[in-house]
């Protein structure tokens, strides 16, 4: 199971570029988040109260809740801004790209960065979400759920809506494949990372497992949703 972790600001986004007043909330929520992740860590995810959080961070509980309204959320929101990930991708692709090539490129790209959502990336609060969802039965189901169902049927739905022919099966056999090949090469990756390599170490192999897995998709799906639309 491959998880996605790290606060998402968007891509390109300058935090100081921001208004003073968004600026503040979303410093406010990485404090939250990763006052949270290090209570869980050392503690266990349910071994501490949301109060316990609130009161690390230096805020109230009413205010944890209202940027993670569950407990959950405080593991798991980060996560879940990529669900929808592959099907945006898709969506805004150049016409005459294939899917195929659209993820592949924006996965790569994704891997020079060391964006946590490849798994390739140490930081410490990174790596201990990856640990903590692996260890919490019920934050591994939320996890499955969400990479294993919306995030496929979301992905499903836009290969449909671009496909021409709207040939339902085969998005669902194309989404399933292109998901599952993320899925594996991110696994791998934050494997590598909870056993101590460095990221930029991983990385040259990481590009050429990247190439290699999606060259194996594309050898079977080939130019499947090229169209100029």
């Amino acid at each position: 199971m491959a998880t996605h972790t790290g606060l998402d600001l968007g891509p390109d986004r300058d935090l100081d570029a921001l208004p003073l007043r968004e600026r503040k909330k979303i410093q406010t929520a990485i404090r939250i988040w990763r006052t949270a992740v290090g209570l869980f860590a050392e503690r266990g995810f349910d071994q501490v109260s949301v109060a316990e959080i609130a009161a690390a961070a230096e805020v109230s509980k009413m205010t944890v809740f209202n940027y993670f309204p569950t407990k959950e959320d405080l593991v798991m929101s980060p996560m879940e801004q990529h669900l929808d990930e592959s099907a945006r991708v898709v969506r805004e692709r150049t016409p005459g790209t294939s899917a195929v090539v659209a993820l592949r490129e924006q996965y790569l790209a994704a891997l020079e960065r060391f964006d946590p959502a490849t798994g390739l990336n140490d930081d410490r609060a990174v790596v201990d979400v990856v640990r903590l969802i692996h260890r919490t039965p019920t934050l591994a189901m939320r996890a499955t759920a969400g990479f294993g169902a919306q995030a496929r049927a979301l992905l499903t739905d836009e290969l449909i809506a671009q496909d021409p022919a709207h040939d339902e099966l085969t998005a669902q056999l194309a989404a399933a494949q292109l998901l599952i090949t993320r899925l594996t090469l991110t696994t791998d990756n934050q494997r590598r990372m909870l056993a101590g390599e460095r990221p930029a170490d991983v990385l040259p192999g990481a590009l050429d497992r990247a190439r290699r897995a999606f060259a194996l998709v594309e050898r079977g799906l080939g130019d499947y949703c090229a169209g100029t639309s």
